[in-house]
């Protein structure tokens, strides 16, 4: 039976992802970086730095290096986050019906400053028994680590978690920890093999039951 949860937090709890591609398209175009303008980021899922990399190897500029283009990708995600930022559909509900629950913790691939930021201007820090950023891991998502870092800090089994996830990557990573996910990934995602391995696979956390998570819920 489940006894914790963990959530992801950029596309899953906050509609961010498309802050995160404004940002990149800003700070990155203006140093002369090609980046596609469609809805989905070809680089969803990476650190900001792998994405930072990413872009640098196919398009390197002169200055400014690539630590502080990182920075100031987070300094602008953070500010559009405070502008701009909006929950996603069901969130709150969804946080609410899993704390009823049991234990529940956030399992980001942000940095720790910038996950703080964001719960913080969403008063949602406390609603969090734990919150952790893969950034500190020694592998990002697909790697389990931030999953099973969470999930021992609430004193949870790794297969007596839940994961909500919206990324391909994050989905991997919940199922290579033995634990139980739901999907939650954007339309234009959701054909993508590693959502076929979820063990539930929602449009919105609208979508969510009481009763889904009784089945498979301790008493």
């Amino acid at each position: 039976m489940l006894t914790a949860t963990l959530f992801d937090m950029d596309g899953l709890l906050l509609d961010s992802e498309i802050l995160w591609h404004k940002a990149e398209l800003k700070i990155l175009g203006d140093l002369g970086v090609p980046i596609p303008h469609g809805e989905v980021r070809l680089t969803k899922g990476m650190f900001v730095s792998e994405v930072v990399d990413y872009w640098f190897a196919q398009h390197p500029w002169t200055a400014p290096s690539r630590p502080e283009v990182v920075e100031l990708i987070l300094q602008a995600v953070g500010d559009l986050v405070e502008s701009e930022g909006v929950m996603m559909p069901g969130a709150l509900r969804a946080i609410a019906l899993a704390s009823e629950r049991g234990p529940i913790a956030v399992a980001s691939s942000t940095p720790m400053p910038l996950i703080m930021r964001s719960l913080e201007n969403f008063n949602l820090v406390d609603h969090f028994q734990s919150i952790h950023s893969a950034d500190i891991e020694p592998y990002g998502k697909p790697h389990p680590g931030v999953f099973l870092t969470a999930a021992k800090a609430l004193g949870a089994a790794p297969t007596s978690c839940l994961v909500f996830e919206d990324s391909a990557a994050g989905v991997l990573a919940a199922k290579a920890g033995r634990m139980t996910c739901v999907a939650v990934p954007v339309s234009d995602e959701l054909r993508m093999p590693a959502f076929q391995i979820a063990d539930l696979v929602l449009n919105s956390l609208d979508e969510l039951t009481p009763e889904w998570l009784d089945e498979r819920f301790a008493n």
